[in-house]
């Protein structure tokens, strides 16, 4: 080996998940797969009905089989990914218009498949809205497995790399990303996505780095090309010569040092070095993942999210079943909070089996979800609400609306919690009748209006995931716009600050417990400008607590007293980061 053969070549991505990684490369080109056309004798056409009724069993078998192994190796989240998929293997038009096609064709069921499901994949790939886009490549993939299967072609798949490998890809499709062997892929990098691809989700779980967005870079590399990939960066050096490598080594064997001392600071108490205490929670998605959030000992749950007791089901759970998931984690937790928020389905997270209550729409993001769906299915809703309540009475439980746009539609919904406590108490069942109850800020008009909202909530609670794309018209998964997605952008800023002023003037608590939370760059700043709690993924939360024992809260004030004064988005930032290295050195 001879790194330094060829001349060093540095291309520029977007960091996607961190870490370095060194090795060789092995290009993954997909293709589609060839179908053969013919016709089928009119006595045989029963059987080939049939044979495509097998074709879909068994693609749905797989699929599940591979989001049980994501959901058992990775996490809830991620698995969430592969309902999507089944959706697809579910659905009557691209079902009968196969059949239809068949039956009017008389061509084998392979090529009146594939031009059925390549119809939809087109049409879904010129729709405006960019969410139903991004769905192409979740079509694309099933069509393409079910095509493998009608064939008896084997799985293309990611799951037998012969040696450790950086695997490069135009981009990489949930199956593949989830099927990857983690014992022999050094790093995943993309020509496409971005952030929040699969493929990136998928890797940020395994903890191995990935670049996305390198455009054209399969066309610039053959198989067995050394190169270091930069996850932190965003970089991808190919030939890398014997000084880079020496230098990359030494940053790997810092980073490997730094991530000891923050596992050790994780089990020390979040206490500021001017001594002020910061309340940091966890995130979770399902009961099983409490244990995580003892494991990082953190202090209770800022985010129940309840939608994938649904998501996970094809049928709408039950009171009681409910009842018992929220009990399990209350208890688990106490006597630390659990804030429990109330369903967010709708968007990007309809319900399979239930297309009937998620018609489709042009903009799902701002459509028909969230507390919107709960209050035009107040049978749905007061289930919940009654489940909550009743958790309540085995710990410390909080309950919270998501998506509210302003004081009426609050109104409505605490209307509906009164006639659950009401029904509650004729039934003679326990139930905590002085359930704190709050609101998430995550649309610009509840920002605007938090003066009005703070007299009716006990507290807030800032998902800032959705409020910065609301604030600044971006949608975060689109590749093309991706990089105007600015949590320091000036009206960010000033948006919260003002939250924090207005609920701090009525004596209500604020948090964050979106993506602004677990980055311990932005950490600083969240709590310089008054945030009273932070709520993340448990896996972030020893980074969090290592800075938060670094600094004063004084210095964090003033750094977000500066912010406050800047104009750019990336000068902010800067700041930002500047506060964060000064503080935590990796070495």
């Amino acid at each position: 080996m001879n790194p330094g053969a060829k001349t060093e070549i540095t291309v520029q991505g977007i960091a996607a998940s961190q870490g370095i990684a060194y090795g060789q490369i092995f290009v993954y080109l997909q293709s589609d797969v060839e179908v053969p056309a013919y016709q089928v004798q009119p006595e045989k056409r029963v059987d080939e009905i049939a044979r495509f009724d097998h074709a879909l069993v068994v693609t749905r078998q797989q699929i599940s089989k591979i989001k049980h192994e994501v959901e058992k190796n990775i996490g809830p989240k991620e698995a969430a990914i592969f309902d999507a998929h089944l959706m697809v293997l579910e659905d009557e038009a691209l079902i009968g218009e196969t059949i239809r096609e068949f039956e009017s064709s008389g061509c084998n069921i392979e090529t009146c498949f594939q031009k059925i499901s390549s119809r939809y994949v087109q049409a879904f790939a010129e729709i405006d809205d960019e969410y139903l886009r991004e769905r192409t490549g979740d079509l694309r993939d099933v069509a393409q497995r079910v095509l493998q299967n009608l064939l008896g072609q084997a799985e293309n798949s990611l799951g037998r790399l012969a040696d450790k490998r950086i695997v490069v890809a135009s981009d990489i499709s949930p199956s593949d990303s989830a099927s990857i062997d983690r014992s022999a892929a050094l790093a995943l990098v993309t020509d496409t996505g971005s952030k929040t691809s699969h493929a990136v989700i998928v890797a940020r779980s395994m903890k191995v780095p990935a670049v996305v967005a390198l455009r054209d870079l399969t066309k610039r590399v053959t198989n067995g090309d050394w190169a270091v990939v930069d996850g932190y960066d965003g970089l991808v050096i190919l030939h890398p010569s014997e000084s880079t490598l020496f230098r990359y080594g030494k940053i790997e064997e810092r980073k490997k040092s730094f991530e000891a001392r923050l596992l050790e600071a994780s089990r020390e108490p979040a206490v500021t070095l001017d001594g002020v205490a910061v309340a940091l929670m966890a995130n979770i998605e399902k009961v099983e993942e409490v244990a995580r959030v003892k494991a990082c000992s953190a202090e209770g749950v800022g985010l129940f999210r309840t939608e994938y007791l649904f998501l996970n089901s094809a049928r709408i759970p039950t009171e009681q079943e409910q009842f018992l998931a929220y009990k399990t984690v209350a208890e688990a937790v106490a006597p630390h909070p659990v804030i429990i928020r109330t369903l967010d389905l709708g968007g990007d997270k309809p319900m399979a089996g239930n297309a009937g209550l998620f018609p489709k729409e042009n903009n799902p993001f701002m459509g028909f979800r969230a507390i919107r769906f709960c209050l035009e299915h107040p049978d749905i809703f007061k289930d919940q609400l009654r489940a909550i309540l009743m958790a309540g009475a085995h710990g410390k439980v909080r309950l919270m609306y998501p998506m509210i746009s302003g004081s009426e539609e609050l109104a409505r919904a605490n209307a509906l919690l009164a006639e659950c406590r009401s029904e509650l108490q004729a039934r003679g069942q326990a139930f905590d009748e002085n359930m704190p109850v709050g609101a998430m800020i995550e649309i610009p008009s509840a920002a605007a209006t938090a003066d009005l909202l703070a007299k009716e909530c006990a507290f807030f609670s800032i998902g800032t995931n959705d409020l910065i794309q609301y604030l600044l018209a971006i949608d975060r998964v689109n590749d093309r716009i991706a990089h105007l997605y600015e949590p320091t952008h000036p009206a960010v800023i000033r948006t919260l600050a003002y939250v924090v002023e207005q609920a701090h003037k009525q004596g209500v608590p604020v948090g964050v417990c979106g993506e602004m939370a677990g980055d311990p760059v932005f950490v600083p700043l969240l709590l310089g400008l008054g945030l009273d709690s932070l709520s993340m993924a448990p896996a972030w939360l020893p980074a969090v607590k290592y800075l938060v024992r670094a600094m004063t809260l004084a210095d964090a004030r003033a750094l977000a007293a500066e912010a406050l004064t800047l104009a750019s988005p990336k000068e902010i930032y800067s700041r930002c980061d500047a506060f964060y290295r000064a503080r935590v050195r990796v070495e």
